[in-house]
Formats: C-alpha cells, structure tokens, sequence
C-alpha cells in the first residue's frame, strides 16, 4: 500500500515538473524571441537574385505565379541586410486606471527583395502578405500602429503619389514607384543610413475589422503620411483580397511583445477587451489575420 502510495506520488510528481518544464519553454520561446529583435530567416544566399534582376523575372507573371515565386524568394533570405534588424518602439498608456508599458518590434522599412544596394520594395496581396507573416510569427500592423511607427521614425519621407491607372498594379509600375523613393531615401543617407525606422513613403496594409465586414474579404490600407502628420489615405476597404497596387507596403511586425515585462502576442491581445485598445483604436479584433489562400 505504501508502496502504491509512494509511486503514485512520483508519478504526480513528474507530471508537475513535466508541464512546469513545457511553460519555462514556451516562455523561454518567447523571451528569446523578443531579445533577438531580427528577422527569423536565413542568410541570403550568395547566388540570390538582386531587386531588379527579380524585377525582370516576376515582371510577366500572373498574380498568383508572381507571388509565389516571391514567397520563395523571402522564405529563403533574399532580402536586404538593413530590414534584418527590427525597430523596438515603447509607450505607456492607461487603461481602466492601469498603466500598461508597452515594447514592440517592427520592420524599419517596408519589404522587400534583393540586395542593399538593389532592392525592390515589393507590394503584394494580403494574402501572401498573411502568409509570409504567419510563417515568421509575425502579424501586420493596425491603424494605430501605423500611426506609432509614423511618430517614431526617425526618417519621415514625403509621398510620391503616381497619376491613377489600370497600370498601377502592374510590376512596371511598382519599380518605377519603387525607385522615386529610393531617390528620396539616398539623399538621406548620410544623416539617416538604411535600417533607421523609415515612414511616408507607402500606403500600409493593416489589420482591421473591415477586412471581414464585407460580403467579401477585403485588403484594408491607411496611411502615407505627409510630413506634417496628415494622412492621403485614411482606412480604406475598396479593393478585393486579392488587389496590390504601387502605393502598397508591407510592414511586418512581430507578433512577440512586452506588456509590463510579461510576454504576450499582438494578435491575442487585439482579441482580448480588456487591452485591446493598446494596439487598436477600433476596439477588438477578433480575427487579426487575413485569408491565406486565394
């Protein structure tokens, strides 16, 4: 009987020390997560395409083929040395009478492909955008860390508007658009070097509640904030799910945050009414993600 006892103690006994071991671990996860503050992918490779060698190879593609092929460029590490970084941004904001301190990480810049010297910013749908954030634990921000991000760059660039067309989704187009901010960026170089927190140069792709509150999914976009703090396009949900224009740009940001130095994720804290509000000025989101397949 004791014996029965005593085995059925150690048996108790592991299983505590097993799930005690398995949240160490997923906490660990995290925290390593959080103190890495880089881009989850491999080195570029030294045979990698460069921005406008990708340019010329995804230019006649359908939508779907040229986003595929963009997928497989980014998920194995051809993109530039300076978006490799992450950006931490902090704030404080009270709600319900508790302050909650704040520390998230972003891109400095929009995504893109190729080399620091010759890269593509590259726009594309939300679904692939999605799912390339759903492979790195990443999420897409919200207005109101659109507007965090615009506040907290250290470069703020004037938009460059191109005359509306059936052409503005075309690859032709994105380059074109692609190259007028890279004039703008090289002349700052010298005050402001690649991998500073960059902002006003594109429209974001953002996680909102329009996105589902159609009879059919939605791309959302806002921003391109001129450079006293006025925005060309508030929140918008025109466009279908599978729509991506010149003006387009993708901001990753991770998932991973810090909230009164406890870990948690972006994506569950917009789910959550209590804290919400610390990331969305919409109220909850309860589906803080876009479609994946087309």
């Amino acid at each position: 009987m004791a014996f029965t006892s005593q085995l059925k103690l150690r048996l108790y006994t592991t299983q505590v020390y097993s799930k005690v071991a398995m949240i160490i671990l997923l906490v660990l996860g995290t925290v390593v997560q959080l103190q890495a503050q880089t881009l989850p992918l491999p080195a570029r490779g030294i045979d990698a395409l460069s921005g406008s060698e990708l340019k010329a190879k995804i230019e006649n593609l359908s939508v779907i083929d040229r986003e595929k092929e963009i997928f497989e460029e980014i998920i194995h590490g051809n993109v530039p040395e300076f978006l490799r970084e992450l950006v931490p941004i902090s704030f404080s904001k009270s709600i319900d009478d508790t302050v909650y301190n704040v520390t998230y990480y972003v891109l400095p810049d929009y995504l893109a492909l190729g080399l620091d010297n010759d890269y593509f910013l590259i726009p594309m749908t939300p679904i692939l955008a999605q799912r390339i954030s759903d492979s790195l634990r990443f999420t897409l921000p919200t207005k109101q860390i659109v507007d965090q991000i615009w506040i907290n760059a250290s470069l703020k660039l004037t938009p460059s508007p191109i005359l509306a067309s059936s052409e503005m989704v075309t690859i032709s187009v994105m380059w074109d658009h692609n190259n007028t901010v890279k004039a703008q960026r090289q002349k700052a170089l010298a005050t402001y070097p690649l991998g500073e927190l960059v902002a006003g140069h594109k429209k974001d792709v953002i996680i909102s509640n329009r996105i589902y509150g159609n009879s059919s999914k939605r791309v959302v976009i806002y921003g391109w904030h001129y450079k006293n703090g006025t925005n060309i396009q508030p929140v918008y949900a025109g466009h279908s799910e599978t729509y991506a224009d010149y003006s387009h740009g993708i901001r990753l940001v991770s998932d991973a945050c810090l909230i009164n130095d406890k870990s948690y994720l972006i994506s569950e804290v917009l789910k959550n009414p209590k804290i919400a509000a610390l990331f969305s000025d919409e109220g909850v989101i309860r589906k803080p993600f876009y479609s994946i397949a087309f």
